[in-house]
């Protein structure tokens, strides 16, 4: 998760203004995880906005299958 949160202040310290966090399934837990991180310890001054959804994917055996995505913005002013 630490990988993560580095890439995100990275972006943020090479001059971008707004950066997306986007996570499906069992990983939307940690890319919330990674955004609250963000905002508690290192980024404070951050307006974050999250879109949440679902997309039909195919199964391993061609079955579709909804799953659950979230998509965070966070944008720095």
């Amino acid at each position: 998760m630490n990988k993560y949160i580095v890439a995100c202040l990275t972006l943020f310290h090479e001059g971008n203004r707004e950066i997306k966090v986007k996570a499906r399934g069992r990983n939307i837990a940690k890319a919330i995880e990674v955004v609250e991180r963000l905002r508690r310890h290192f980024v404070r001054e951050v307006e974050v906005k999250a879109e949440i959804g679902s997309e039909i994917l195919p199964t391993r055996t061609g079955q579709p299958r909804r799953v659950s995505v979230i998509s965070i913005t966070l944008r720095r002013g």
